[in-house]
């Protein structure tokens, strides 16, 4: 099955997921052992990406990321904006308007994909899927449901990091707006440096 129909597969409605038997729900805590092996091994990543939003506008461009908090992604021609996160503090530029926005790192759904040391057991529960090879995790902290869910998708291949690629994810909001991100050309523990976690200061446009 394509991806894109098992990542909407992964947005069924809670009481779906609910339905997961006690055997299902034995077999999910050994895989959400596994995705934890495989964030915990990938120190870094770069890949190419698709991100669609809500109202299915898409943009493109590159990734880089580094755990713990770290990521990048540049988008190309004909978006002059930057989202890059430097270990704390998530920050949104949009160089054309010269506005940015920062928010913590722990206060979006990407900090379950940049911890350095992630315990998924409390916040994640792994969604079914139709195809064995593709493992869905969910995301969300009950305690802090205004922080969002992560939907990750991972495909099992052998020679990754504990046998997982990550494939993208669905990122929604306290406002249920969902962003969805496909990468490819994933590359895994190569060197990123800590120089692209930084970004160039928006200049403030005149008033009209």
């Amino acid at each position: 099955m394509a991806f894109p129909t098992l990542l909407a597969r992964a947005l069924a409605p809670a009481a779906a997921i609910a339905m997961l038997a006690g055997p299902a729900i034995a077999a999910s805590a050994g895989e959400l052992a596994q995705v934890e092996q495989h964030l915990a091994a990938a120190q870094s990543m770069t890949a190419n990406f698709v991100q669609t939003d809500s109202k299915n506008h898409q943009l493109a461009g590159t990734m880089q990321l580094k755990r713990p908090g770290r990521i990048r992604f540049e988008y190309g021609r004909g978006a002059n904006m930057l989202l890059v996160a430097n270990g704390k503090t998530l920050t949104f530029i949009d160089y054309d308007v010269g506005q940015k926005s920062s928010w913590a790192i722990a206060k979006s759904p990407l900090s379950v994909l940049l911890s350095g040391n992630p315990d998924l057991d409390r916040i994640a529960r792994v969604l079914p899927s139709a195809d064995s090879r593709i493992l869905l995790v969910r995301a969300r902290d009950s305690r802090r449901p205004e922080f969002g869910t992560m939907i990750l998708a991972f495909v099992k291949t052998p020679g990754a990091p504990a046998g997982l690629r990550l494939e993208g994810w669905t990122a929604i909001d306290a406002q249920n707006k969902r962003t969805t991100v496909k990468l490819d050309g994933q590359r895994y523990n190569v060197a990123v440096a800590e120089s692209a976690f930084s970004y160039a200061e928006p200049a403030k446009k005149a008033k009209r």
